[in-house]
């Protein structure tokens, strides 16, 4: 059954332009308006949940509680294999409050080769996305996706945003900074989750 999205309109629950820019550009086709939280200037919850799922669902539901709109928030981040999965949820406190993510790709780099020689299988990382629709008077649903591959050093390429420099996806001989954003968003772990995201909204935009 489609959920049905009011008036085709939701906020984007983030203050990250490249996050907005990205859900927007995948938003567009469905024929949905997007406006970021930043945009109506709504605050930003404090994200204390141990999880990407958790702290996606805070994100949306304060910010349609806030806005009196239906909601979607992102919580993603890259999990290093041989960091125990860090920095993951605190990807984003990794690159400082500047949001910095060259310094935080020198902290992930740093922190691997202070522990190990890095071998390839040293390197193996994934994105995580966990997508959160919240509808006034609706429960929240929450859409999860991933992509694995490999981290590279240095950064390379200027497209996309956070970590995108250094994570080379598994198939593929250059990073998502590397990549033309079209060829991204259509493989992408926020692609992956917005798949599952536009499913449950199939019929809904049209």
């Amino acid at each position: 059954m489609a959920i049905e999205l009011p008036d085709n309109k939701l906020v984007v629950a983030s203050h990250n332009p490249g996050k907005v820019r990205e859900i927007g550009d995948l938003l567009r086709p469905l024929g949905i308006e997007a406006v970021s939280a930043g945009e109506l200037d709504l605050p930003e919850p404090e994200e204390n949940e141990d999880s990407f799922e958790g702290n996606a669902r805070l994100k949306a539901e304060a910010a349609s509680v806030a806005s009196g709109l239906a909601a979607l928030s992102d919580d993603s981040g890259l999990c290093v294999d041989a960091l125990g999965g860090a920095p993951g949820i605190y990807s984003a406190r990794w690159a400082g409050p500047d949001k910095n993510f060259t310094t935080a790709m020198q902290k992930v780099e740093h922190e691997l080769r202070d522990r190990y020689a890095l071998s390839p299988d040293q390197r193996k990382a994934h994105f995580v996305c966990a997508l959160c629709l919240a509808i006034p008077g609706h429960p929240s649903k929450v859409y999860r996706g991933e992509v694995h591959g490999v981290l590279v050093w240095p950064p390379r390429g200027g497209h996309g945003f956070g970590y995108d420099p250094v994570f080379q996806p598994e198939g593929y001989g250059i990073t998502f900074g590397e990549m033309d954003p079209a060829a991204k968003h259509a493989m992408s772990h926020r692609a992956r989750a917005f798949a599952q995201l536009v499913a449950a909204l199939k019929g809904a935009a049209s």
